[in-house]
């Protein structure tokens, strides 16, 4: 891979940029918490060649959707299964809608 193509993987939302430390400053939090969320298995950081965890902005904006249920109060296993069951809500509803357009594009059938 040349440098021109590890940049323009940066746009790429599953492309694990960050390291945990990083990662870990972005959401303003620990590195402890990373690791939890990860044993809660709401995410799963790649490695790198060394072994250390690299996180991904889709993984950051789900790291920080528990972060802020936890800094409400919730448990943070709790927290981890609010936030998949909302992934799922949302992957469930994009489903719909795409097959709702695709009927409104289908229209009726003329025998």
């Amino acid at each position: 891979m040349t440098a021109d193509d590890s940049f323009n993987r940066l746009d790429d939302d599953d492309y694990p940029a960050y390291t945990m430390g990083r990662a870990a400053e972005m959401l303003g939090t620990t590195q402890g918490f990373l690791r939890a969320i990860g044993e809660a298995r709401l995410i799963t950081p790649l490695r790198s060649e060394g072994g250390h965890r690299r996180y991904s902005r889709y993984q950051l904006r789900i790291a920080a959707r528990a972060r802020e249920l936890v800094d409400q109060g919730t448990p943070i296993e709790a927290a981890c299964r609010i936030v998949i069951l909302e992934d799922q809500l949302e992957e469930a509803q994009r489903i719909n809608a795409e097959y709702r357009d695709a009927a409104k594009g289908a229209g009726p059938s003329v025998a």
